[in-house]
């Protein structure tokens, strides 16, 4: 290891030389460029309105989404769907409601295969299953396209965690991706194991870029796709992990190892879109409390969360969501925003996906990537509609796809600015502790459970669309902690955080936090008490300022760096989210904000 002096005058140098020899990272290229913050944005199209959702239409204005065939269509070889699709469910399929609201979903014109959606078939694509079809896409490859299997790990039951890049560039690996220039997409499914819609259609995905009618996206993009991501809930037909956990809200803590191998995945090969496929409750708490059905096909909702990157989040509402929302109104698939509403039987409010730090979706979107939410209805209703249900996903991440392709060099122009603007903030203006959301109310139209018809409810809604912060305070430049929080030092490595160590003792001036109270409670989500999540510590504190010895090997996390609000969603403790508050941090004194460049030495880690 070979130590660097780090004097505050000269702060933005040696930290370059020291993260041009660190094997970590091609992120922390901001460094150098931190007090280039004036990098232009690509030329921004005027502000379009979102289209308003509509009924299925009798004629397309857009082909249908490509890896699928319509009757009397001649199938290109490759390509294994069948052209005749019964027009509504086979009687065999078991229905949670009443013929006049399951006629309100038929099947599309179009039928796709994958072991689990064989005709007859009453069980979804199984883990071995899943494991072929991959093996298969990787060895059958053909033309200047080339399709790797990955091994991201294991479940916590031992059963292998697999992905698959498909891509033009000279290679598969990281450096390969990097070197040609082309955009990285990850496509991910089925971190809830009863939510089997997304994984069956990023199959159906896997197969049309490896070598079918997708394949040429790839000139311009690199994908890889994770088709599940719980394969122990997906065997078991449950919502969480074989420990209980709730993997989307792992996302941050990293608790499990399925949410480790999507945070290992997304560190390397740093995609600058993800999208996560999931299916939502159809009946369940929303019939007991709404006397109604839910009516979307598809439900909606890019990252949101306190401080997040502006530009990526406007590039994800112009260039995705609206695309997205056409490309389903032409296949006549109805969509909305994404809700929820919490288990308790007296609250009638309704909830956009959360602000927390702790899913795919919103710690992705601090990783400085496009990152989405994709839920079809299927939660609760069996395998009725599944032609359906795979046909929303199909159109929603074929559109993402495109997006993608049709947006390559601005997204990357985007994400250099904003990696650049994050970096410069270090030691300067405020950042957003914890926000919440905007509450108003919004007309929704849901299904009467027996005729099928619309109605139109007046519901209280929580907006995740606007956040109303609700703790602020100084930008630090970085965070010490102690020698004894390795394990948090792991996990800010894990999401790609750039972490030093201090080779020799010295001083900074720092905000340590007091403590003036705290008490046990649930870590908690729109729904309520997040089911398999320890209790947590919640403390209220007052940062106060002081000159604090800083001992030889105890870290520090620069907030000269992209994901500098990452970090800050991980170390300031008095949220819910934190690593304090989760015990990954074991005390308050172990954690500090260092609020002026420190002069310290600081050596290289693995």
């Amino acid at each position: 290891m070979t130590p660097k002096n780090l004097l505050s005058h000269t702060y933005a140098l040696p930290i370059a030389a020291i993260a041009a020899r660190h094997r970590a990272t091609a992120l922390l290229g901001a460094f150098l460029l931190s007090a280039c913050s004036s990098t232009p944005l690509p030329p921004w199209p005027a502000q379009s309105s979102p289209p308003t959702p509509t009924g299925p239409q009798t004629s397309r204005a857009v082909p249908p989404p490509l890896g699928t065939v319509q009757r009397g269509e001649v199938v290109p070889s490759p390509v294994t769907v069948t052209p005749v699709a019964p027009a509504t469910e086979p009687a065999s399929t078991a229905l949670p409601y009443s013929a006049a609201v399951a006629a309100r979903f038929p099947a599309p014109s179009v039928r796709y295969e994958t072991p689990g959606l064989a005709e007859g078939r009453q069980a979804f694509t199984t883990n071995a299953e899943l494991t072929q079809w991959l093996r298969n896409l990787a060895t059958a490859q053909r033309g200047t396209t080339r399709v790797q299997m990955l091994d991201l790990g294991v479940s916590q039951r031992g059963t292998p965690l697999h992905g698959l890049v498909l891509t033009r560039a000279a290679g598969t690996n990281v450096a390969a991706l990097d070197a040609s220039r082309r955009p990285t997409v990850l496509l991910l499914g089925q971190q809830h194991g009863d939510e089997p819609a997304g994984s069956e259609a990023l199959l159906v995905l896997a197969r049309e870029l490896a070598q079918g009618l997708l394949e040429p996206m790839l000139e311009r993009i690199n994908v890889i796709v994770v088709p599940r991501a719980n394969p122990d809930g997906a065997e078991a037909g449950t919502r969480a992990t074989s420990n209980g956990i709730d993997m989307n809200r792992d996302h941050l803590l990293l608790q499990t190892p399925e949410a480790q191998a999507l945070a290992k995945l997304v560190r390397n090969y740093r995609p600058i879109a993800i999208f996560d496929a999931h299916e939502y409750t159809v009946t369940g708490r929303f019939l007991e409390k709404f006397h109604a059905i839910q009516r979307y096909d598809v439900l909606l909702q890019h990252a949101t969360t306190a401080n997040l990157p502006e530009f990526m989040t406007k590039a994800a509402l112009e260039w995705f969501h609206h695309p997205m929302i056409r490309a389903l109104e032409a296949e006549g698939l109805s969509q909305e925003w994404y809700y929820t509403t919490s288990t308790r039987a007296e609250d009638l409010r309704l909830s956009m996906g959360g602000t927390q730090p702790d899913t795919g979706r919103n710690v992705n979107g601090l990783k400085n990537a496009v990152s989405m939410l994709v839920e079809t209805r299927g939660v609760g209703i069996g395998r009725a509609h599944i032609q359906r249900r795979v046909h929303s996903q199909v159109t929603a991440l074929t559109s993402a796809l495109r997006s993608t392709v049709d947006r390559a060099a601005d997204l990357e122009q985007v994400r250099s600015y904003e990696a650049r603007d994050i970096a410069s903030r270090a030691c300067r203006g405020e950042i957003v502790v914890e926000a919440t959301q905007t509450p108003g109310q919004r007309d929704l139209v849901m299904l009467d459970p027996q005729t099928g018809a619309d109605r139109t409810l007046r519901v209280d809604w929580n907006s995740s669309l606007q956040l109303k912060p609700v703790k602020k305070r100084h930008r630090p430049c970085g965070y010490w902690l102690a020698s004894g929080a390795t394990d948090a030092v792991e996990r800010l490595k894990l999401l790609g955080i750039q972490v030093m160590h201090v080779a020799e003792a010295g001083s900074v001036l720092a905000d340590i936090y007091e403590e003036t109270s705290r008490e046990s409670s649930e870590r908690e989500d729109v729904r309520g008490a997040i089911p398999g999540a320890r209790p947590i510590i919640r403390a209220t504190v007052t940062p106060m300022r002081s000159a604090i010895d800083v001992p030889g090997g105890s870290y520090y996390v620069s907030l000269n760096q992209p994901l500098a609000n990452l970090a800050v969603a991980a170390l300031e403790p008095d949220t819910q989210n934190s690593y304090f508050a989760n015990h990954v941090i074991g005390q308050l004194g172990d954690v500090a904000r260092v609020m002026a460049p420190p002069s310290l030495v600081f050596e290289e880690m693995d």
